[in-house]
């Protein structure tokens, strides 16, 4: 019996030993890959499996990843990719947990993030990094000296997560009701002003409305740039009345005389395509093109930026600490930064986004196939979209402003 007991107890040890292994193994891996040069991480990866985690809410996109993306990744690189559609909360909290649990292995090799999800993820020490000078394809057509690329909504990058797409804030209107739409946020209040309850925005802190408050300070504040640095409340405060009065100046003759605000861009969507509103706006230059196609929205939409430009979010793919496969995150991810694959994701087929490379480092025949992809008819070019862009603030001064809106306009 005594024999039967030591024996069990061995064999524990040597089950305990391999876990333990794994999980250094898992844990040592990126750090390795960091080290490795790009032959090596090519050749590391392949034959291996990557799964990315991302919101999985757009058909276009899921498309795009699985029919597109994933026979490619399999035939040049032997790289089966599988994609798990899940919330950038869900997953960043997913990674928390696993961080305070101590686990070294887990299933996550990409996740697509940015703002607020991206600082929280890197503050707290969730992710690989920093990675992107390993790619060939960020330092070949990446813009690095970008501020949209090296900054996330104000927060330092540093190479801990590469960009993905960009996409741009735009109005929408209906040409027909239309004809000369306003170029600054002056001449939209006019604009409202002349034409009672055709006009309105959501209650932030809905993403798009809380970017439409932005626009109004972009234009009011007398140094947009300063937004840029660290939190200054001084600095927010001391502009935000202009922001409060703009906005409750306009909001007797907004929809429903500004008693109350869609809550979502979807429900002002909706109020567009009923005809209740001329207007509605979004980040997603392409988007009133791909509802055009579908027939959601009218032939005559067209869309337009502000003269003193229109907020520009760019989204991120970043590898987590205990990524079970960081080389074959790193060829994907480098992958998704090729010409190839950036033009591609401009088609209205399957996305129709911006690019996050750089038009001016492509190959002339790139070039060309760029200015001849056909983004509807309702997508602005890509020398308008791209001279009008602004970057965006802080995630800081966005839930202040957020905070404000709620005190000086909605309760007031």
């Amino acid at each position: 019996m005594k024999k039967l007991t030591i024996i069990i107890l061995l064999f524990l040890l040597i089950l305990s030993g391999c876990s333990s292994n794994t999980n250094n193994t898992s844990k040592q891996a990126g750090e390795n890959s960091l080290k490795s040069d790009w032959k090596e991480i090519t050749a590391k990866a392949k034959g291996s499996k990557v799964n990315i985690f991302m919101w999985g809410g757009d058909e276009g996109i899921n498309r795009y990843i699985d029919e597109w993306v994933a026979p490619r990744l399999k035939e040049q690189y032997n790289i089966e990719l599988k994609r798990y559609p899940m919330d950038a909360v869900e997953f960043i909290n997913k990674l928390k947990t696993e961080k305070r649990a101590n686990k070294k292995a887990g299933e996550m090799d990409v996740i697509w993030v940015n703002g607020e999800n991206f600082k929280t993820a890197k503050n707290e020490k969730l992710l690989l990094g920093p990675f992107t000078s390993k790619l060939p394809n960020f330092k070949q057509y990446v813009d690095t000296e970008s501020d949209d690329i090296n900054y996330d909504f104000g927060f330092p990058t540093e190479g801990y997560e590469a960009p993905w797409g960009k996409v741009q804030f735009v109005f929408a209107y209906d040409s027909n009701k239309i004809t000369n739409p306003p170029k600054s946020i002056d001449e939209l209040k006019d604009w409202v002003k002349k034409n009672p309850g055709k006009f309105t925005y959501p209650a932030p802190p809905d993403f798009t409305g809380s970017a439409f408050i932005r626009h109004v300070l972009h234009e009011k504040s007398k140094d947009y740039n300063a937004y840029l640095n660290k939190f200054d409340e001084e600095l927010v405060k001391g502009e935000a009345d202009q922001v409060w009065n703009f906005l409750n100046e306009m909001e007797p003759f907004l929809w429903r005389k500004g008693k109350s605000y869609p809550q979502s861009l979807s429900q002002l969507e909706q109020l567009y395509k009923n005809g209740e509103v001329w207007m509605t706006m979004g980040y997603d230059e392409a988007n009133a093109s791909n509802l055009i196609k579908t027939g959601e929205y009218p032939a005559s939409t067209k869309t337009f930026v502000l003269d003193m430009g229109t907020l520009s979010n760019t989204h991120f793919l970043a590898i987590p600490y205990n990524a079970p496969n960081p080389d074959g995150a790193l060829v994907l991810i480098n992958f998704l930064l090729s010409p190839a694959a950036q033009m591609k994701k401009m088609e209205l087929e399957y996305w129709g986004e911006n690019m996050s490379i750089s038009v001016g480092r492509l190959s002339e025949q790139d070039k060309h196939i760029v200015e001849s992809t056909d983004r509807g008819p309702a997508t602005l070019s890509q020398e308008k979209l791209s001279s009008h862009r602004i970057p965006e603030i802080g995630g800081e001064y966005v839930q202040w402003l957020e905070r404000g809106w709620m005190e000086n306009v909605a309760n007031k």
